[in-house]
């Protein structure tokens, strides 16, 4: 495809290419923004993915190949319910990794988890106690039991964690906020708690809470809004900093 000034082949260490449309159009690419490029290559280095980014523009293909130096993402599950096999599945569709964690080793099997990384038979505190997480981790507490999600939850929310979401009806969520308060929870950790989980798409089946779920997570971890795209003005494609390796062929 047409050449990018100040790639062309080499690598560029550090972090993502500074593009803007006027270098683009002085390179011969037409039909796609600058901004579009980053974040789709900034999607790529977040996601811990490696490999050739292709774009459409005006029917040619411009070809970036993206080395990240992050793992992927973690997505950890609590409660091994059939909205967690769901849940497992379509994230690690979106390049997380996926760990499942119940308490009762009956449901906590690699065989109903096939899509999951890692399914592990343990009390959920103790796990994510010892568990290595960080900006981009997502937690999702589908266990649906206020009283036994208390310890876990408060954990959680004083993690550096990208996102704690956790199932139930707002009557479950009232119960539950009120019992984190007690327990200790500040209220801007309580702020982060998202709960009841997921954004309100009309999801009834399994599979279409996962895809609520998920929604809610990509716009937290994008710091947007989740409102239709038709009711919104200004760029659509967000630019970010990110450490990475980027050439272009």
């Amino acid at each position: 495809g047409p050449g990018v000034p100040g790639a062309h082949g080499a690598g560029l260490s550090g972090s993502l290419p500074a593009l803007d449309d006027g270098e683009l159009a002085a390179a011969g690419v037409r039909g796609i923004s600058a901004a579009r490029i980053v974040a789709e290559l900034d999607r790529s280095v977040r996601s811990g993915r490696s490999g050739l980014v292709h774009f459409e523009c005006d029917g040619d293909e411009l070809v970036f190949f993206c080395e990240s130096r992050l793992t992927p993402p973690r997505l950890v599950i609590f409660g091994a319910v059939a909205f967690a096999e769901a849940l497992s599945s379509a994230a690690a569709l979106l390049g997380y990794r996926v760990s499942v964690c119940d308490h009762r080793p009956a449901f906590a099997t690699a065989e109903r988890f096939p899509a999951a990384h890692e399914v592990v038979a343990q009390r959920p505190v103790d796990y994510l106690a010892r568990l290595e997480v960080d900006e981009r981790t997502v937690v999702c507490v589908l266990s649906h039991d206020a009283r036994t999600e208390v310890p876990l939850l408060r954990l959680a929310l004083s993690l550096p964690v990208a996102y704690v979401g956790a199932l139930g009806s707002r009557r479950t969520h009232a119960e539950r906020v009120e019992l984190l308060r007690e327990a200790g929870a500040t209220a801007g950790e309580l702020e982060r708690l998202r709960s009841p989980i997921g954004l309100d798409l009309g999801a009834a089946t399994p599979e279409e809470t996962a895809v609520s779920i998920l929604a809610e997570v990509i716009a937290v971890r994008s710091g947007r809004d989740a409102r239709p795209l038709s009711a919104t003005t200004g760029p659509i494609h967000a630019t970010a900093d990110r450490e990475a390796v980027v050439g272009v062929s």
